[in-house]
């Protein structure tokens, strides 16, 4: 079993920037990709981004190239969201997730509770 906690979520203005962060623990050398979803109140979870295990792959969302960036620390078991230039249509619930494989359509088996992250006009 992998536990996933994230943090970093708040309430933040249009073009402000924020960093969310998800630290895992348990069985962590059971899974290799690390990834962010978000789900914005009354749609569907959606992919943000995802990360390979030594960071050589990357992807992300079209609505968020250019603004956001995934990055992973493994000796920390962390894996961060790096948010710039928000708009109010990134207001979502944010989630980590962790798997075998990195991608936007591949499947993830843990996931973590969730981080709100609001952007205020």
């Amino acid at each position: 079993q992998v536990e996933l906690q994230e943090s970093g979520g708040g309430l933040v203005q249009a073009g402000d920037s924020l960093r969310l962060s998800c630290v895992a623990s348990g069985r962590t050398l059971t899974v290799y990709a690390r990834a962010w979803f978000r789900q914005a109140p009354g749609k569907e979870r959606e992919f943000v981004a995802a990360i390979s295990k030594y960071s050589t792959n990357r992807y992300y969302a079209d609505s968020v190239k250019g603004r956001f960036t995934i990055s992973r620390d493994n000796a920390k078991n962390t894996v961060y969201l790096e948010m710039n230039s928000l708009k109010t249509e990134d207001t979502a619930v944010y989630y980590c997730a962790a798997g075998v494989q990195a991608g936007e359509t591949v499947p993830y088996n843990f996931w973590g509770q969730g981080t709100q992250v609001t952007v205020s006009s």
